[in-house]
């Protein structure tokens, strides 16, 4: 079953904190699709009003329309595509586990890839991607989609690490930006884009870099450990507060680490997004479901409404 009727479960914003406090919204969260096996990914297209997200180990991108609630399919076979963006003229960015390259969905359907090989060796299983006002597209590519069938198909990796990439948006250029890590996982930049902050799964690591000018990161230090399994995807709000899934739900921390609220679901929680005409509804992907709930809070500007 994807869709069908919607299923309210009663919730609460559990505040830690006084800098959470503020944060309110509906009394429970929607169950606005099921019946997937590994859902993750989802990004909100305000141009059709629809959220898309992946049911990777299907090897589907599902699709809920907001005006409907209809769920239905949006692209299958899809590659096992895993995280998904949009850039600034609202074309899809996606990170596909099985052909193991960052494509962009062009406005006439065809798909362009963006990166599919660093120095010659093909990547492990892009996972998570996001674009910076300058164009740039910043992935990770962990190793999840090659270790097994399940999520891809079992390969060796050819890289031989795990590691955050930038696409240079004149040139192509793939660079190498991060590589410190154990498997990279969900991204997201600060406000100003002065900031990137990385998840770090196996090591239960939100970490934080500083962002220079030419393209390169510094720092990297540990920001916040998960404390309910791991953590997965983020994104911010547009206070600067950072949300990340986690094994529990969601986690809300302060730009100083601090874990200041949080969402509890009934499920494992891969990752979420801001939408909605005003960027006030929260979708969470979380295992077999995905989830909404309406908040007093705006996500942050994404890349397709930035001046």
């Amino acid at each position: 079953m994807l869709g069908g009727m919607t299923e309210t479960i009663p919730t609460e914003l559990e505040v830690l904190d006084e800098r959470f406090a503020s944060v309110g919204g509906d009394k429970q969260v929607e169950r606005i699709a099921q019946g997937c096996r590994w859902a993750e990914g989802p990004v909100y297209v305000p141009s059709g009003r629809y959220l898309v997200w992946s049911d990777i180990p299907n090897d589907r991108m599902l699709r809920w329309d907001e005006l409907t609630g209809h769920v239905g399919p949006f692209r299958v076979p899809a590659g096992y595509t895993n995280g998904h963006t949009l850039d600034a003229q609202g074309r899809l960015i996606s990170c596909e586990h099985g052909r193991r390259r960052v494509t962009r969905t062009e406005h006439d359907g065809s798909v362009t890839v963006i990166a599919d090989r660093w120095e010659g060796k093909r990547f492990n299983s892009p996972n998570d991607v996001v674009v910076k006002s300058d164009g740039s597209v910043w992935f990770t590519d962990p190793s999840y989609g090659i270790v097994s069938d399940y999520e891809g198909h079992q390969a060796d990796s050819e890289i031989g690490a795990d590691q955050v990439y930038r696409v240079d948006p004149a040139t192509g250029e793939v660079r190498v930006v991060a590589a410190d890590f154990d498997r990279p996982n969900g991204l997201a930049f600060s406000l100003d884009e002065r900031l990137l902050y990385v998840v770090d799964t196996p090591r239960r690591h939100l970490r934080v870099f500083d962002v220079h000018g030419d393209g390169t990161l510094s720092g990297g230090k540990v920001l916040a450990e998960c404390t309910a399994g791991v953590f997965d995807g983020i994104r911010l709000d547009d206070t600067g507060r950072i949300w990340a899934a986690t094994h529990e739900g969601v986690h809300c921390f302060a730009p100083d680490g601090t874990l200041i609220g949080k969402l509890l679901l009934p499920e494992k929680t891969s990752n979420l997004v801001f939408g909605g005409l005003k960027r006030n509804w929260l979708f969470m992907t979380a295992t077999t479901s995905v989830y909404a709930i309406m908040l007093n809070v705006r996500g942050a500007r994404p890349a397709y409404a930035r001046p």
